[in-house]
């Protein structure tokens, strides 16, 4: 190395103060890993005190995972018997696996905590439920596992009972229920209500807001397309719109049966329409709470929902006064609720007089409001498995 110092020519040369320099910049760089590896460690300890593994065997596990987590999943192809994803949250790293491959036995738990994410919805989804209930608690008898949280897609008419002896509150091991519709047993210190979502099923998008989503006047007052059953109010909403001509500002298309699987035509006329109206009406089903009011909500069209109690074991908790819809309501949700289709006529007069720039603000509240229902939602979801699942500080 010295013929490289003195190559430097005229400049005094000083054999020990290069020494001294690297000397001087080695233990600085020491300082500042040492103090990165502290501020990781710190970091570290602060975000992943709590390791939690989402096991969605349910389609609305991707509902929580892509739209309110925002998170990720590997490979992206829908139909891949095996897809992956992972963001740490507050304190905690969350993983989450879905797809036909993840079956009771054939995956390494990885956590110590579990969400199951599960279908209620008729009997033979139920037997499937209690399947991965019961492979759940041989993994807390053996100790492999110490909490479970399930998110469960409730029964439209909330008869849930199957549930209840899994709880721990009933001698069961369950610590936390995440439920949706309007279950009368939400307490909000074990059970929760949990919204429905999108129908990730027919792999309805996470959209993401565009400038013309929000400024482009749109071609239709309204939209329905659905199933109109047999004396339904389905029936007296299409007569309405009729009546008054009002079918011709409106897209409508109504079908007798129901169509579990969507084309891709029938999708993307869907989201058209969606697309493509100011208001989405959303009459009542088996349950008054349907995917179509959180599609809507995705494109900006304002969801027209009959607010009325559907038939079944629905209705008010403890905690909540408002059924139907108690989250959304209580959220704050700025939708146009009606008792009866005949008040449709009057709210279609009104929105012909609105401007295109009260529409353009209204669909900003809109965004806005659905993008903070679900932050808010996540937030909420993170807070109860923390409270519930990491040892509290008061010894």
């Amino acid at each position: 190395g010295f013929t490289d110092h003195v190559a430097l020519g005229n400049e005094e040369w000083n054999p020990w103060d290069a020494e001294e320099k690297n000397e001087l910049a080695a233990s600085q760089q020491r300082y500042e890993a040492h103090l990165k590896m502290i501020k990781y460690a710190r970091s570290h300890l602060e975000q992943t005190s709590l390791r939690v593994q989402i096991w969605g065997k349910a389609a609305i596990g991707l509902y929580l995972w892509q739209h309110i987590f925002g998170g990720h999943l590997e490979p992206a192809d829908v139909t891949a018997q095996w897809r992956e994803g992972s963001q740490n949250a507050g304190k905690t790293y969350f993983s989450f696996l879905t797809g036909p491959s993840v079956v009771p036995g054939y995956f390494s738990v990885e956590a110590e905590h579990v969400v199951l994410v599960l279908n209620g919805r008729e009997p033979a989804k139920v037997a499937y439920a209690t399947q991965w209930l019961h492979y759940a608690q041989t993994l807390m008898e053996t100790r492999k596992i110490r909490h479970v949280a399930v998110v469960l897609l409730g029964n439209e008419q909330c008869n849930n009972a199957w549930v209840q002896p899994y709880l721990k509150r009933n001698g069961g091991f369950v610590n936390l229920l995440f439920v949706t519709y309007d279950y009368a047993l939400v307490n909000e210190e074990d059970i929760f209500q949990w919204p429905l979502g999108v129908a990730t099923y027919r792999s309805f998008p996470v959209v993401e807001p565009s400038w013309s989503m929000l400024h482009d006047p749109r071609s239709y007052l309204c939209n329905f397309l659905g199933t109109v059953y047999k004396n339904s109010s389905r029936e007296t909403l299409i007569e309405i719109l009729k009546q008054d001509g009002l079918d011709k500002l409106c897209w409508i298309a109504a079908r007798e049966q129901w169509q579990p699987q969507e084309t891709n035509a029938s999708f993307k006329n869907y989201q058209d329409a969606l697309l493509q109206s100011d208001l989405t009406l959303c009459p009542v089903g088996i349950n008054t709470e349907c995917y179509r009011i959180y599609e809507a909500c995705s494109y900006g069209s304002l969801p027209v929902i009959e607010d009325v109690m559907t038939p079944g074991d629905c209705g008010n908790s403890s905690m909540y006064h408002s059924a139907p819809l108690q989250l959304l309501k209580t959220m704050g949700a700025p939708f146009i609720f009606i008792k009866d289709w005949k008040e449709l006529p009057a709210i279609l007069e009104k929105e012909k007089k609105m401007s295109l720039q009260e529409k353009i603000q209204r669909r900003k509240k809109l965004l806005e409001w659905y993008r903070n229902f679900k932050a808010w939602m996540r937030q909420k979801f993170i807070n109860i498995l923390e409270n519930s699942f990491l040892p509290s500080d008061k010894g």
